[in-house]
């Protein structure tokens, strides 16, 4: 689903960032193929330099078909951007994507708060944040922005939430189980 960035996908992942739908939110934009490149160039530096935290987004296949990375990371805390290619959307990456990100990064980092910056004419985006669990809305950080709502995850929410799901599965399994053994 994840996996750290390089160059040799920087092509195929320029050719859904143009697309039109999807251009306006991107963060990291390029004009060309080679801008794109210089920028994943950039990008691969500063992950090296702990400044940033980039993934590419993989389908089941293995193939990019977007990218996660926490920007601007300072005292514990950065800003999320998340694209994904518009023959993608609305089949689940998002969440999936979000889900094994926030993952990697509060077991295997110090980030401890995860903010998302998401427009308010984005409403793709802003559904998506809201029907992740352990999101709570944030806009008193940057009261009356009219042009963006801020959302966090926290760590501890974020974790919280996972032991839950586990705990929560792990019984409805032993449901199952004991419904079979009954019906045996």
């Amino acid at each position: 689903m994840l996996k750290k960035r390089d160059l040799t996908e920087s092509g195929a992942l320029f050719d859904l960032m143009r697309d039109p739908e999807v251009f306006p939110f991107v963060r990291q934009k390029a004009s060309t193929a080679d801008e794109y490149l210089f920028i994943t160039k950039q990008t691969l530096e500063l992950e090296e330099q702990h400044q940033l935290i980039s993934r590419t987004i993989l389908d089941e296949w293995g193939q990019p078909i977007g990218t996660i990375t926490l920007f601007d990371i300072e005292d514990g805390a950065g800003f999320l951007g998340t694209w994904i290619g518009k023959p993608y959307h609305g089949k689940g990456y998002n969440k999936q994507a979000k889900d094994a990100f926030f993952s990697e990064v509060f077991t295997e980092t110090d980030i401890h708060t995860i903010f998302m910056r998401i427009r308010k004419v984005n409403v793709r985006s802003q559904k998506a944040a809201l029907k992740l669990p352990f999101v709570q809305l944030a806009n008193d950080i940057y009261a009356n922005d009219p042009v963006y709502d801020l959302f966090a995850i926290t760590k501890e929410r974020f974790l919280n939430h996972k032991r839950i799901a586990e705990h929560l599965a792990t019984f409805v399994e032993s449901v199952e189980n004991e419904e079979e053994r009954l019906e045996a």
